[in-house]
Formats: C-alpha cells, structure tokens, sequence
C-alpha cells in the first residue's frame, strides 16, 4: 500500500470555507478517480497564528496506482485546487510506503 499525503498550510481566514470544500468537492472528486480506497483528514497541531495545517491523505494499492492518478487526474484537480485559493496556500506532497501495518495483541485473562 502507498499513501499519498498532501500537507496544506491554508490561510486561517479562509480555512473553514476550504475544508468545507475539501469536504463536499475535492475529496469526493479524488476518491471517484478509482484509485484511492480511502481517505484521511488530520489537522497538525502546528500553533500558527496565520494559518492552519492539515494533512490529507489517500490510500492506495499500490506506486503503479498512484502514478496513474498523478499522469491522469492530478494535473487538473490541483490546478482547480490552485484556482480557487490561490495565495493563500502551501501544498507539500510526498509518498509513503506503507512497510507493515502492527495492531495490539488480543489478551485473555
């Protein structure tokens, strides 16, 4: 599995408008390319007085999915992306690889 994580330092006088449209149109048009069997959406404690900090992230199978979503679906949602808060963002994009997934032993007394 790889995940795609794309930190966004949004400007505060606009973040809760723009998580409200992550929420209802961006996300929504990333996970019905097909590729992501999931999404995340975490806020990084980052204490900012500007802006605010959050971390999406998307699940994928695989490197071979997530180029595929890069060659053909990236370009235009993160220039939709850009259109719309232009100047009032920062947008950091890295993969992760996803070595094993650990989960607590169950215990019987």
């Amino acid at each position: 599995m790889v995940i795609y994580n794309v930190t966004i330092k949004i400007d505060r006088t606009v973040h809760e408008e723009w998580l409200a449209w992550m929420r209802s149109h961006h996300i929504p048009k990333v996970l019905a390319t097909g590729i992501f069997y999931k999404c995340r959406i975490s806020r990084l404690d980052d204490r900012d007085a500007e802006s605010e900090t959050y971390v999406v992230q998307y699940d994928a199978p695989g490197m071979e999915s997530l180029n595929t979503y890069m060659a053909r679906f990236a370009p235009a949602l993160q220039q939709e992306h850009i259109q719309r808060y232009a100047n009032r963002f920062v947008a950091i994009r890295t993969y992760l690889e996803v070595i094993e997934d650990l989960y607590p032993s169950t215990r019987s007394n």
